[in-house]
């Protein structure tokens, strides 16, 4: 499975001790609600394997995302392909504590990059949910185009937004 470096991030696979910061972002409902929503501690350690076994059904999925040096855990970013998924999604999440330091742009350019020069995706989109203002902000500053608005099986509408 492959792990990418940025200048400031190490993009790496899922480890067990991955749980903590992983439930605690699960564990309150304004951090998660574009992710999910709240999970107690069992469910966000299925859930933390449903990122795991993504990547050995597909060969790519989210990563961890920590801090070069002082490996502190940042967020996840990645690939995602689900069954009812139209196309190659790009997504993303950074713990509160992290925020406003320019990860998540600086690890989500990393994936797009990935996507169309190592999987050679024909296209990527986010999926954003119309609420989520800051992910719309990023996939702009991403050079994202909003397209259309879409329902998405169980999530509703969403915003997407074509990368390529």
């Amino acid at each position: 499975m492959q792990e990418l470096r940025t200048d400031r991030l190490f993009l790496r696979q899922w480890r067990a001790e991955d749980i903590e910061p992983y439930t605690r972002f699960f564990s309150d409902q304004d951090r998660s609600r574009y992710f999910g929503g709240l999970k107690n501690a069992d469910d966000a350690w299925r859930h933390l394997a449903l990122q795991v076994g993504h990547w050995h059904l597909n060969g790519f999925g989210y990563w961890a995302v920590e801090e070069l040096g002082n490996r502190t855990f940042v967020g996840c970013v990645g690939l995602w392909r689900s069954l009812d998924w139209p196309e190659l999604e790009l997504g993303y999440w950074v713990d509160d504590r992290q925020q406003r330091r320019g990860f998540a742009e600086e690890a989500a350019a990393e994936c797009i990059s990935y996507a169309r020069e190592t999987l050679k995706s024909p296209s990527l989109v986010s999926y954003i949910d119309p609420a989520n203002i800051p992910s719309q902000n990023l996939a702009l500053k991403l050079g994202a185009k909003y397209e259309q608005t879409i329902e998405l099986v169980e999530q509703g509408p969403h915003l997407v937004y074509r990368h390529f």
